[in-house]
């Protein structure tokens, strides 16, 4: 049951109760704002002594990382500092590093034990990628292993001939698979690496995963599926059809593993995988058998998954220790339904896979019960991060929000 929990404002900030949204988590837990807006956020981590760190997609004139710490440990942020001339979505830490993944490089500053934030010039760690727009943002993680993952989103809704052309056909074999469309992966230590030279492609025919997170041997990542069924392929598809198709893919990847995209897309109401109309596919014909990967768990259509969290703490009940919290910034394509998404759900996970259906865990951001444009949404779920202690943060891109979420509900 969810249980709708004020937002209480860090006043020591001087900012003022956001009061165009509350947001709802289940009864025992407690969201706290910890800071109203530190600009347009995109991912962020936490250090192992509290410090917050924050990708900014638009840097401001102090930087484009924003650096929060609690002095006293009394739960608010009341510094906070910016850093680094860089702007962009991905970031993690490492060591005392802090790596930064801008659209077309990934960075790293040097992060001392007792510093709030980086300081020097950026190292070079990784650069050559193709300068294209669409799905450009670069979402990253240093793994349990030691070793620095890249999602390199493909600039191309379906890998058409012709880019969201009605009825044009997708290009076979997708050219755009040799350098975009997956994740590779890098040495997190070795500076001026070029993309696809030094890099290894760890797993290919994924559209765009801007959720990833490395886990033990594995990278859990969560897809945005193609757009414009309906449009591109009147004939075949309903724009209510569009509202559902396709389903949003969770996947456990190890290397060598392929999530079919463009020549598949994955219908959750059949739970099937299905044949693209740009490759032949009718809305009623299977892909072949056996040789993609298949989700692990699929969400409705276009809720636009953006952060992924394995949980690894021990503050939240037993149900939640090494589940999935997934965090959707909502949808701009589902009419004639409203919007959806705007949210962050919970997976529980046994043996490194999902052992239930996913919950909504934090509810209310945008504000509204019903959405017809993301640019109504007052707030809209971006980045996850785990605290030291167990707790949860999560950050939207409309102002910068971030919320602290704890367990209080007592003893399990």
């Amino acid at each position: 049951m969810l249980a709708t929990t004020t937002i209480l404002a860090a006043t020591m900030l001087g900012c003022q109760p956001a009061g165009d949204a509350e947001i709802s988590v289940p009864d025992g837990f407690t969201a706290t704002v910890i800071h109203e807006g530190v600009g347009p956020a995109r991912h962020m981590v936490v250090r192992d002594n509290g410090d917050v760190y924050v990708a900014l997609r638009q840097r401001t004139d102090d930087g484009g990382i924003a650096c929060l710490r609690d002095a006293d440990k009394d739960g608010t942020y009341e510094t906070i500092e910016y850093a680094g001339r860089v702007q962009g979505t991905g970031i993690a830490l490492h060591g005392n590093w802090l790596y930064f993944g801008e659209d077309f490089r990934i960075v790293r500053f040097e992060l001392p034990e007792d510093s709030l934030t980086p300081v020097g010039d950026p190292e070079l760690i990784v650069s050559g990628f193709a300068e294209e727009g669409q799905h450009a943002a670069k979402s990253i993680d240093v793994g349990d292993d030691g070793r620095l993952y890249i999602n390199c989103g493909a600039p191309a809704n379906a890998c058409q001939v012709q880019m969201r052309t009605p009825g044009s056909p997708g290009m076979d074999p997708c050219p755009i698979l040799e350098y975009a469309g997956g994740i590779w992966v890098y040495d997190a230590n070795k500076p001026r690496q070029q993309h696809t030279r030094d890099g290894v492609r760890y797993a290919t025919g994924l559209r765009n995963c801007v959720a990833i997170d490395q886990k033990g041997d594995a990278v859990y990542a969560v897809m945005h599926g193609r757009d414009q069924l309906d449009s591109l392929f009147p004939q075949l598809f309903t724009p209510q059809q569009n509202a559902d198709l396709p389903a949003e893919e969770m996947f456990r990847l190890e290397e060598g593993d392929n999530g079919g995209w463009p020549y598949t897309y994955y219908d959750g109401g059949r739970d099937e995988r299905m044949l693209a109309p740009e490759y032949g596919g009718d809305g009623k014909t299977p892909a072949e058998k056996g040789k993609y990967t298949e989700p692990i768990q699929a969400f409705p259509a276009h809720w636009a998954p953006n952060a992924i969290l394995m949980y690894g703490g021990e503050q939240f009940p037993e149900w939640y220790r090494g589940g999935a919290f997934v965090a959707f910034h909502g949808s701009w394509n589902r009419a004639p339904e409203p919007q959806a998404g705007y949210n962050v759900t919970f997976t529980p996970f046994k043996g490194g896979k999902p052992s239930g259906d996913y919950e909504v865990f934090a509810d209310g951001f945008a504000g509204s019960d019903e959405i017809r444009s993301p640019r109504q949404a007052a707030h809209r779920p971006m980045g996850l991060a785990q605290g030291p202690d167990g707790s949860l943060f999560i950050c939207d891109s409309v102002k910068g929000t971030i919320w602290r979420i704890t367990y209080t509900g007592g003893d399990e």
